[in-house]
């Protein structure tokens, strides 16, 4: 009995000072352990912001609430207005750059090759006829000085941030270009309007014949020598006439969509008529330096046709010899006039 008395008492001592070694070493434990739970993490900010993904799947436009009455105001964002500022930052200035300035280097390989196309001063009869009249040069010149302000206020539109603003500061770049718009958009109409009167005046002698493909096949007078049969305008001519025609009334649609913003299409179609717009003028404008070159250094005399009205008969017979027939047979003494006198209007 007193055996068993002894080891329970030598097993609850031995169990007690067990007991008391694990306390004293739970803080130890406390210090060393890893913790049970995952260390809290910084709060991601756009975890809870807006997929514009998933709002475009919900519709072609991101747009919120305004109080005013212009509810086209509430059109935030919408993915073609990326595509568009994506074409006039990035390919449009391109496009122009190539177009004109292409342009400017054929002329200038031109003229080296082929050189000014003169006429011999034997030629000369020292007679005059007269080409265009008072109205028809009122309206070229009225047309022309319009569209190299629009061209040149274009131009400003797509290169001026990139070249002209490093250049004169922002200050005088900014000033500059809010008279440009200003002239843009008035010398629109005058513009137009000589366009019209062109097609009105000149038609008649523009409609293409068989004698154009002559003048081509021919080279007119460019390649070679000699020059080839033609009225009073010739193949190349009448392809500058309805040029100007068609692109003068594509710009002028386009650019009165612009004007009246909103009157017959939406932001879209706003977005597209100003990108053809300025497709439509770069080509232009390429085209027109053509025009000017043949009309000025390119070829001898030509320059007396819109400028004084009169030509050298000579030189209306070598270039445009069967509309000199049509008018010398016209009238019974033929329009010639004699050296330094005035023709009649």
């Amino acid at each position: 009995m007193r055996r068993g008395t002894t080891r329970i008492r030598t097993f609850v001592a031995a169990a007690m000072l067990a007991g008391l070694a694990g306390t004293a070493a739970l803080p130890a434990l406390a210090q060393t352990a890893p913790p049970t739970t995952a260390p809290t993490t910084a709060p991601n900010p756009t975890a809870d912001s807006v997929n514009e993904d998933l709002l475009f799947k919900q519709g072609s436009t991101i747009g919120g609430r305004i109080s005013i009455p212009d509810r086209k105001a509430a059109n935030l964002i919408q993915p073609q207005g990326r595509e568009w500022r994506g074409f006039h930052e990035t390919w449009m200035p391109w496009i122009g750059a190539a177009a004109i300035l292409g342009m400017v280097v054929l002329l200038g390989l031109f003229y080296f090759s082929r050189g000014r196309i003169r006429m011999e001063h034997s030629e000369e009869s020292g007679r005059k006829i007269l080409r265009f009249n008072g109205f028809e040069r009122f309206t070229h010149w009225m047309t022309a000085t319009c569209f190299i302000i629009l061209a040149l206020s274009g131009l400003n539109y797509i290169f001026g941030k990139r070249l002209l603003m490093p250049v004169i500061g922002p200050d005088a770049f900014a000033t500059l270009s809010q008279w440009a718009k200003y002239a843009h958009v008035y010398l629109a109409w005058p513009f137009m309007l000589g366009i019209v009167f062109m097609f009105v005046v000149w038609l008649r002698d523009n409609i293409p014949n068989r004698i154009d493909l002559q003048w081509i096949k021919a080279g007119g007078g460019f390649i070679g020598k000699g020059h080839p049969h033609a009225e009073r305008f010739n193949a190349g001519q009448k392809v500058v006439f309805w040029m100007v025609a068609g692109f003068g009334t594509a710009m002028g649609v386009t650019g009165l969509m612009m004007l009246f913003p909103f009157a017959a299409t939406d932001i879209n179609g706003m977005q597209w008529m100003q990108g053809i717009h300025s497709l439509i003028g770069v080509a232009f404008i390429a085209a027109i330096l053509a025009h000017i070159y043949i009309g000025s250094l390119g070829m001898e005399g030509a320059y007396d046709a819109m400028g004084s009205g009169k030509v050298d008969l000579a030189w209306a017979r070598a270039h445009h010899d069967l509309w000199v027939e049509k008018e010398q047979a016209r009238t019974a003494s033929g329009p010639q006039l004699r050296a330094h006198q005035a023709p009649a209007e």
